[in-house]
Protein backbone atom coordinates (compact mmCIF):
# COMPACT_ATOMS: atom_id res chain seq x y z
CA UNK A 1 0.00 0.00 0.00
CA UNK A 2 1.22 3.56 -0.92
CA UNK A 3 2.61 6.44 1.35
CA UNK A 4 -0.19 8.12 3.39
CA UNK A 5 -1.12 11.87 2.66
CA UNK A 6 -3.94 12.35 5.20
CA UNK A 7 -4.25 10.55 8.67
CA UNK A 8 -7.75 11.37 10.85
CA UNK A 9 -6.89 10.25 14.27
CA UNK A 10 -9.33 10.13 17.26
CA UNK A 11 -11.03 12.79 15.25
CA UNK A 12 -14.38 14.30 17.72
CA UNK A 13 -16.62 16.66 15.89
CA UNK A 14 -19.68 18.14 17.81
CA UNK A 15 -22.62 20.86 17.06
CA UNK A 16 -22.71 23.09 20.15
CA UNK A 17 -21.40 22.07 23.74
CA UNK A 18 -22.42 21.17 27.32
CA UNK A 19 -25.78 19.48 27.41
CA UNK A 20 -27.41 20.39 24.47
CA UNK A 21 -24.86 19.81 22.32
CA UNK A 22 -24.59 16.74 20.06
CA UNK A 23 -21.66 14.45 18.38
CA UNK A 24 -21.87 13.62 15.29
CA UNK A 25 -18.23 12.54 14.89
CA UNK A 26 -16.94 10.22 16.93
CA UNK A 27 -13.39 8.77 17.73
CA UNK A 28 -12.90 8.67 13.88
CA UNK A 29 -9.58 7.04 12.40
CA UNK A 30 -9.18 7.23 8.80
CA UNK A 31 -6.17 6.99 6.52
CA UNK A 32 -5.97 7.80 2.95
CA UNK A 33 -3.04 6.93 1.02
CA UNK A 34 -1.92 8.33 -2.02
CA UNK A 35 -3.68 7.94 -5.34
CA UNK A 36 -6.25 6.27 -3.60
CA UNK A 37 -10.04 6.65 -3.98
CA UNK A 38 -11.61 6.15 -0.32
CA UNK A 39 -14.98 5.47 -0.06
CA UNK A 40 -17.28 6.62 2.84
CA UNK A 41 -21.24 4.80 3.28
CA UNK A 42 -23.41 5.50 5.36
CA UNK A 43 -27.25 6.33 5.90
CA UNK A 44 -28.27 10.22 6.16
CA UNK A 45 -27.12 11.53 9.18
CA UNK A 46 -24.24 9.07 9.75
CA UNK A 47 -21.87 11.98 9.98
CA UNK A 48 -20.06 11.39 6.66
CA UNK A 49 -20.52 14.95 5.58
CA UNK A 50 -19.44 15.95 9.06
CA UNK A 51 -16.59 14.47 9.03
CA UNK A 52 -15.16 15.78 5.82
CA UNK A 53 -15.94 19.65 6.51
CA UNK A 54 -14.39 19.34 10.08
CA UNK A 55 -11.23 17.49 8.61
CA UNK A 56 -11.31 21.02 6.25
CA UNK A 57 -12.07 23.06 9.40
CA UNK A 58 -15.19 24.46 7.15
CA UNK A 59 -17.92 23.60 9.51
CA UNK A 60 -20.13 26.33 10.13
CA UNK A 61 -21.41 27.50 13.69
CA UNK A 62 -22.12 25.93 15.88
CA UNK A 63 -20.40 23.01 14.43
CA UNK A 64 -16.73 22.68 16.48
CA UNK A 65 -13.94 19.82 16.54
CA UNK A 66 -13.62 18.76 20.04
CA UNK A 67 -10.62 16.53 19.72
CA UNK A 68 -8.51 14.70 17.96
CA UNK A 69 -5.83 15.10 14.76
CA UNK A 70 -5.80 15.61 11.30
CA UNK A 71 -2.50 15.08 9.76
CA UNK A 72 -1.27 15.71 6.16
CA UNK A 73 1.13 14.84 4.48
CA UNK A 74 2.81 17.32 1.81
CA UNK A 75 4.32 15.92 -1.19
CA UNK A 76 7.55 17.82 -0.11
CA UNK A 77 8.13 18.86 3.75
CA UNK A 78 7.17 17.64 7.14
CA UNK A 79 3.57 16.50 7.75
CA UNK A 80 1.44 18.59 9.90
CA UNK A 81 -1.67 18.79 11.75
CA UNK A 82 -4.11 20.83 9.73
CA UNK A 83 -6.53 21.44 13.36
CA UNK A 84 -3.65 23.78 14.42
CA UNK A 85 -2.84 25.81 11.12
CA UNK A 86 -3.48 29.55 11.59
CA UNK A 87 -6.36 31.32 9.79
CA UNK A 88 -3.43 32.02 7.17
CA UNK A 89 -1.98 28.89 6.86
CA UNK A 90 -5.55 27.36 6.34
CA UNK A 91 -6.25 29.74 3.66
CA UNK A 92 -3.25 28.20 1.78
CA UNK A 93 -3.81 24.63 2.55
CA UNK A 94 -7.75 24.82 1.25
CA UNK A 95 -8.11 24.62 -2.54
CA UNK A 96 -4.15 24.54 -3.04
CA UNK A 97 -3.62 20.88 -1.03
CA UNK A 98 -6.81 19.81 -0.54
CA UNK A 99 -9.88 20.50 -2.98
CA UNK A 100 -13.89 20.12 -2.13
CA UNK A 101 -16.41 19.13 -4.65
CA UNK A 102 -19.52 19.94 -2.18
CA UNK A 103 -22.87 18.18 -2.47
CA UNK A 104 -25.27 19.81 -4.40
CA UNK A 105 -22.53 20.88 -6.48
CA UNK A 106 -23.35 21.39 -10.07
CA UNK A 107 -26.03 23.91 -8.19
CA UNK A 108 -22.81 25.62 -6.44
CA UNK A 109 -22.07 27.87 -9.70
CA UNK A 110 -22.95 31.34 -9.03
CA UNK A 111 -25.11 32.21 -11.92
CA UNK A 112 -24.49 35.89 -12.74
CA UNK A 113 -21.00 35.28 -13.54
CA UNK A 114 -19.51 33.23 -16.80
CA UNK A 115 -17.63 30.32 -16.15
CA UNK A 116 -14.22 31.71 -16.86
CA UNK A 117 -14.64 34.38 -13.85
CA UNK A 118 -15.65 31.38 -11.32
CA UNK A 119 -12.50 29.38 -12.63
CA UNK A 120 -10.00 32.07 -12.68
CA UNK A 121 -11.18 33.18 -9.64
CA UNK A 122 -9.63 30.45 -8.03
CA UNK A 123 -6.06 31.17 -9.35
CA UNK A 124 -6.44 34.88 -9.03
CA UNK A 125 -6.78 33.99 -5.23
CA UNK A 126 -3.77 31.35 -5.00
CA UNK A 127 -1.89 32.76 -7.37
CA UNK A 128 -1.51 36.40 -8.16
CA UNK A 129 1.43 36.42 -10.28
CA UNK A 130 -0.05 34.48 -12.39
CA UNK A 131 -0.62 36.66 -15.69
CA UNK A 132 -4.88 37.00 -16.84
CA UNK A 133 -3.46 35.14 -20.85
CA UNK A 134 -2.17 32.38 -18.03
CA UNK A 135 -5.03 31.89 -16.02
CA UNK A 136 -7.56 31.71 -18.95
CA UNK A 137 -5.35 29.24 -20.55
CA UNK A 138 -5.30 27.29 -17.19
CA UNK A 139 -9.16 27.30 -17.27
CA UNK A 140 -9.30 26.31 -20.69
CA UNK A 141 -6.99 23.49 -20.31
CA UNK A 142 -9.00 21.98 -16.79
CA UNK A 143 -12.47 22.02 -18.60
CA UNK A 144 -10.65 20.33 -21.91
CA UNK A 145 -9.47 17.52 -18.69
CA UNK A 146 -13.15 17.14 -17.84
CA UNK A 147 -14.70 16.81 -21.00
CA UNK A 148 -15.79 20.28 -22.28
CA UNK A 149 -15.12 22.39 -25.46
CA UNK A 150 -13.17 25.73 -24.83
CA UNK A 151 -15.45 27.54 -26.52
CA UNK A 152 -18.38 27.07 -22.65
CA UNK A 153 -15.84 29.52 -21.34
CA UNK A 154 -18.31 32.56 -21.67
CA UNK A 155 -21.60 30.81 -20.50
CA UNK A 156 -23.30 30.86 -17.98
CA UNK A 157 -24.34 28.10 -15.33
CA UNK A 158 -27.92 28.31 -16.91
CA UNK A 159 -26.95 27.65 -20.31
CA UNK A 160 -24.81 23.91 -19.33
CA UNK A 161 -26.47 20.78 -18.77
CA UNK A 162 -26.47 19.35 -15.05
CA UNK A 163 -24.00 17.04 -15.82
CA UNK A 164 -21.50 19.72 -17.43
CA UNK A 165 -22.49 22.16 -14.31
CA UNK A 166 -21.05 19.41 -12.19
CA UNK A 167 -18.15 18.93 -14.82
CA UNK A 168 -17.17 22.32 -14.50
CA UNK A 169 -17.01 21.92 -10.74
CA UNK A 170 -14.65 18.93 -10.61
CA UNK A 171 -12.13 21.47 -12.75
CA UNK A 172 -12.62 23.94 -10.62
CA UNK A 173 -11.64 21.43 -7.35
CA UNK A 174 -8.56 20.37 -9.90
CA UNK A 175 -7.49 23.69 -11.19
CA UNK A 176 -4.51 24.18 -8.41
CA UNK A 177 -3.68 20.51 -8.69
CA UNK A 178 -4.38 19.20 -5.00
CA UNK A 179 -2.82 16.44 -3.31
CA UNK A 180 -6.63 15.56 -1.78
CA UNK A 181 -10.21 16.17 -3.50
CA UNK A 182 -13.54 15.26 -1.29
CA UNK A 183 -16.32 14.90 -3.05
CA UNK A 184 -19.83 14.64 -1.10
CA UNK A 185 -21.99 13.16 -3.10
CA UNK A 186 -21.44 14.79 -5.80
CA UNK A 187 -23.96 12.92 -8.68
CA UNK A 188 -26.89 12.64 -5.94
CA UNK A 189 -29.21 14.84 -8.33
CA UNK A 190 -27.99 13.19 -12.08
CA UNK A 191 -29.02 10.37 -13.83
CA UNK A 192 -27.52 7.12 -13.52
CA UNK A 193 -25.67 7.56 -17.15
CA UNK A 194 -24.32 10.58 -16.57
CA UNK A 195 -23.41 9.53 -12.67
CA UNK A 196 -21.20 6.57 -14.69
CA UNK A 197 -19.74 9.34 -16.86
CA UNK A 198 -18.78 11.46 -14.62
CA UNK A 199 -16.88 8.73 -11.93
CA UNK A 200 -15.66 7.16 -15.05
CA UNK A 201 -13.70 10.21 -15.63
CA UNK A 202 -12.66 11.23 -12.33
CA UNK A 203 -10.86 7.69 -12.22
CA UNK A 204 -9.31 8.52 -15.62
CA UNK A 205 -7.98 11.98 -14.10
CA UNK A 206 -7.20 10.65 -10.87
CA UNK A 207 -4.57 8.15 -12.65
CA UNK A 208 -3.65 11.21 -14.94
CA UNK A 209 -3.05 13.73 -12.33
CA UNK A 210 -2.26 11.54 -9.40
CA UNK A 211 -4.41 12.48 -6.34
CA UNK A 212 -6.55 10.65 -3.77
CA UNK A 213 -10.04 10.91 -3.35
CA UNK A 214 -12.62 10.45 -0.82
CA UNK A 215 -15.33 10.04 -2.23
CA UNK A 216 -18.84 10.30 0.28
CA UNK A 217 -22.21 8.80 -0.83
CA UNK A 218 -25.43 6.97 0.98
CA UNK A 219 -24.97 5.06 -2.65
CA UNK A 220 -22.88 1.66 -1.53
CA UNK A 221 -23.36 -0.02 -5.27
CA UNK A 222 -21.57 3.44 -6.75
CA UNK A 223 -18.58 2.94 -4.36
CA UNK A 224 -18.25 -0.74 -4.69
CA UNK A 225 -17.40 -0.14 -8.79
CA UNK A 226 -15.66 3.00 -8.25
CA UNK A 227 -13.19 2.99 -5.02
CA UNK A 228 -10.32 1.16 -3.99
CA UNK A 229 -11.30 0.99 0.05
CA UNK A 230 -14.58 1.31 1.59
CA UNK A 231 -15.58 2.90 4.98
CA UNK A 232 -18.87 2.08 6.38
CA UNK A 233 -20.44 4.98 9.18
CA UNK A 234 -22.85 4.45 11.31
CA UNK A 235 -23.88 6.78 14.15
CA UNK A 236 -20.89 9.36 14.12
CA UNK A 237 -18.43 6.09 14.07
CA UNK A 238 -16.41 3.82 11.49
CA UNK A 239 -17.64 0.48 11.92
CA UNK A 240 -16.60 -1.52 9.06
CA UNK A 241 -13.05 -0.45 6.73
CA UNK A 242 -11.92 -2.29 4.35
CA UNK A 243 -11.41 -2.92 0.49
CA UNK A 244 -14.16 -2.58 -1.69
CA UNK A 245 -14.01 -6.26 -3.12
CA UNK A 246 -13.72 -7.77 0.15
CA UNK A 247 -16.83 -5.49 1.61
CA UNK A 248 -18.55 -6.65 -1.69
CA UNK A 249 -17.80 -10.66 -1.46
CA UNK A 250 -17.89 -10.47 2.56
CA UNK A 251 -18.92 -7.61 5.13
CA UNK A 252 -18.94 -8.64 8.59
CA UNK A 253 -21.09 -5.85 9.81
CA UNK A 254 -24.47 -6.12 10.23
CA UNK A 255 -25.01 -3.01 8.65
CA UNK A 256 -22.88 -3.29 5.80
CA UNK A 257 -24.71 -6.49 5.29
CA UNK A 258 -28.12 -4.46 5.12
CA UNK A 259 -26.62 -1.53 2.78
CA UNK A 260 -25.62 -4.19 0.11
CA UNK A 261 -28.99 -5.53 0.47
CA UNK A 262 -30.71 -2.80 -0.14
CA UNK A 263 -29.66 -2.42 -3.92
CA UNK A 264 -29.71 -4.44 -6.85
CA UNK A 265 -27.43 -7.07 -8.07
CA UNK A 266 -26.15 -5.37 -11.92
CA UNK A 267 -25.12 -9.37 -12.49
CA UNK A 268 -26.09 -13.39 -11.92
CA UNK A 269 -29.67 -14.56 -10.57
CA UNK A 270 -32.40 -12.01 -9.22
CA UNK A 271 -32.78 -11.55 -5.21
CA UNK A 272 -35.08 -9.90 -2.72
CA UNK A 273 -34.12 -6.45 -1.66
CA UNK A 274 -34.35 -6.53 2.22
CA UNK A 275 -32.98 -3.37 3.44
CA UNK A 276 -32.67 -2.26 7.30
CA UNK A 277 -35.64 -2.19 9.82
CA UNK A 278 -36.02 0.57 11.89
CA UNK A 279 -34.42 4.13 11.85
CA UNK A 280 -31.09 5.87 12.29
CA UNK A 281 -30.05 6.58 16.16
CA UNK A 282 -30.97 9.91 17.55
CA UNK A 283 -27.31 11.61 17.99
CA UNK A 284 -28.73 13.62 21.46
CA UNK A 285 -29.98 9.99 22.69
CA UNK A 286 -27.37 6.80 21.37
CA UNK A 287 -28.58 3.71 23.04
CA UNK A 288 -26.47 2.17 24.74
CA UNK A 289 -23.64 -0.45 23.53
CA UNK A 290 -23.72 -1.07 20.07
CA UNK A 291 -25.23 1.84 18.91
CA UNK A 292 -26.74 -0.65 15.46
CA UNK A 293 -27.80 -3.32 17.87
CA UNK A 294 -31.96 -1.87 18.20
CA UNK A 295 -31.85 -2.48 14.29
CA UNK A 296 -29.52 -5.43 13.95
CA UNK A 297 -31.32 -8.96 13.16
CA UNK A 298 -27.99 -10.69 14.92
CA UNK A 299 -27.26 -8.86 18.18
CA UNK A 300 -26.82 -10.82 21.28
CA UNK A 301 -26.06 -10.41 24.92
CA UNK A 302 -22.83 -7.95 24.78
CA UNK A 303 -24.23 -5.75 22.19
CA UNK A 304 -26.77 -3.75 24.22
CA UNK A 305 -24.21 -2.96 27.55
CA UNK A 306 -20.74 -2.22 25.65
CA UNK A 307 -19.07 -0.25 22.76
CA UNK A 308 -17.09 -2.53 20.10
CA UNK A 309 -13.78 -1.01 19.44
CA UNK A 310 -13.22 -0.63 15.86
CA UNK A 311 -9.91 -3.14 15.19
CA UNK A 312 -8.54 -6.16 13.16
CA UNK A 313 -10.21 -9.47 13.18
CA UNK A 314 -8.99 -12.67 13.27
CA UNK A 315 -9.58 -13.25 9.64
CA UNK A 316 -7.15 -14.47 7.14
CA UNK A 317 -7.53 -11.20 5.53
CA UNK A 318 -7.48 -8.98 8.83
CA UNK A 319 -4.45 -6.93 7.97
CA UNK A 320 -6.23 -5.10 5.17
CA UNK A 321 -9.46 -4.56 7.21
CA UNK A 322 -10.99 -3.68 10.32
CA UNK A 323 -14.76 -3.71 11.86
CA UNK A 324 -16.46 -2.87 15.37
CA UNK A 325 -18.82 -5.48 16.23
CA UNK A 326 -19.18 -8.22 18.65
CA UNK A 327 -19.69 -11.02 16.17
CA UNK A 328 -15.79 -10.06 14.92
CA UNK A 329 -13.68 -10.26 18.16
CA UNK A 330 -10.81 -8.34 17.12
CA UNK A 331 -7.11 -8.72 17.78
CA UNK A 332 -5.21 -5.01 17.83
CA UNK A 333 -7.41 -1.74 17.99
CA UNK A 334 -7.47 0.49 14.78
CA UNK A 335 -6.26 4.11 16.00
Amino acid sequence: MSAPVLEIKNLNVGYGLGDQGVRAVRDVNLTLHRGEVLGLAGESGSGKSTLAYGLTRLLAPPGVVTGGQVIYHPAEGEPYDVLGLSDERLRKFRWAETAIVFQGAMNSLNPVHKISVQLTDVLRAHEPKMSETSRLARAREMLKLVGIAADRMDAYPHQLSGGMRQRVMIGMALILQPQVVIMDEPTTALDVVMQRQILGQLIELRERLGFSVIFITHDLSLLVEFSDRIAIMYGGRIVEEAPAAAIYRDALHPYSKGLLGSFPALRGPRRELTGIPGSPPDLKGMPSGCSFHPRCPKAFDPCAGNIPVLGRPGTGDGRTRSVACWLHPTEEPVG
